[in-house]
């Protein structure tokens, strides 16, 4: 039984020609982490992620070269790019000019309002939307001092102070993101700016570590606000290759509910019954299926005997143990065959699935 999740319903903007909020398809982000001057090892991650299933990247713009490499990158890469701005107006002016799709500022660095409504202008001129980027790490002294720390209240007040700035300029083509490290923090800090506003918003833990920690916080951040209808984009932050990012953004649409892309693998968590290695199975099914967008439902159980029927929903699986192998599809057996084939025939199923997916989508 599907979870009931009921929407905020945000106005719409779009990122190239990503649309997001209104109802929109929630969109995967994430970030390259390479030099982005160095054209064609960004070129070759941003590829990687759109395979991945990626739609909208992100990459670093500390200067000037990085600014003027956007326009070679955007003509080898097929997902819209936004440039990500700290510190430095003219380095906003210069993507916008250079053909990003997008421009992430945080308004509270870029310097004062004349600077800022510069870049406006400019997004303005070239057709672009802008995210505002509130930080819990880069909140206004004087709100450090009213609030007497980085709180919730504090970040959604920063947005919304800028957001009133840039209404004044007559631009709205906007998004806004308010990340902390702390999930708590995080989580309240979005409600509350959804419950004021209707602005899409991007939702991430930033700052979230390394694998384990980081797939943790985001999983209960952003799962968390997702079943509460809020987030019209997302990002999983990891200290890692950004394709584990897509792939863990995917993994939480998917247990929600929310998106089908690719396979959902589900497999036993093992215990002495088990006489066959899950664990490596597991492990070079996910690689062969990691770039797959058909939905279906995989098990990969370990013992012959209880896998089928504690897999039953699946649409196919495999069981094993005393050197046989079944094959079953909705719970049940279609195929015996040796236990060493396991692989081997799971993956060519999936294969056939994929295909006949790709040949009438």
């Amino acid at each position: 039984m599907s979870l009931e999740i009921n929407r905020k319903r945000t106005r719409q903007i779009y990122v190239g020609n990503v649309p997001l909020g209104g109802g929109a398809p929630i969109a995967v982000q994430s970030m390259t982490n390479t030099f982005t001057a160095d054209i064609d090892s960004t070129v070759s991650q941003i590829v990687r992620l759109q395979n991945a299933g990626c739609e909208i990247v992100r990459v670093a713009v500390p200067d000037e070269a990085s600014a003027e490499a956007i326009a070679v990158i955007k003509q080898q890469v097929a997902i819209p790019v936004i440039a990500d701005i700290h510190f430095s107006h003219r380095l906003a002016i210069a993507a916008a000019r250079s053909g990003a799709d997008a421009l992430r500022i945080n308004p509270g660095n870029i310097g004062g309002k004349a600077k800022i409504k510069a870049v406006i202008d400019c997004a303005g001129d070239h057709g672009i939307s802008i995210r505002v980027g509130v930080n819990s790490g880069s909140i206004e002294k004087e709100l450090l001092k009213k609030y007497r720390a980085p709180t919730a209240a504090a970040m959604v007040e920063s947005a919304l102070r800028h957001l009133d700035m840039i209404g004044s300029f007559g631009f709205d083509n906007i998004k806004v993101s308010l990340k902390a490290s702390d999930v708590g923090r995080t989580i309240e800090a979005y409600r509350l700016f959804s419950s004021k506003s209707d602005f899409p918003v991007h939702v991430g833990v930033t700052e979230a570590g390394g694998l384990f920690p980081g797939l943790v916080k985001s999983a209960i951040g952003i799962g968390t606000l997702l079943t509460e209808g809020i987030g019209d984009t997302i990002r999983v932050s990891l200290t890692r290759d950004p394709v584990d990012e897509v792939r863990a953004a995917f993994e939480i649409l998917k247990a929600l509910d929310i998106r089908q892309r690719g396979p959902d693998i589900i497999s036993c968590p093992t215990c002495g019954r088990c006489n066959i290695d899950l664990f490596h199975i597991v492990d070079e099914v996910e690689k062969a299926t990691i770039n797959h967008i058909a939905p279906i439902k995989i098990a990969i159980m370990g013992c012959v005997v209880n896998g089928p029927g504690e897999a039953k929903e699946a649409d196919i699986g495999i069981a094993g143990g005393d050197d046989r192998g079944v094959l079953f599809k909705k719970g049940e057996i279609v195929k015996t065959f040796s236990q060493g084939k396991l692989i081997e025939v799971l993956l060519a199923e999936i294969s056939d699935h994929e295909q006949q997916y790709l040949d009438h989508n």
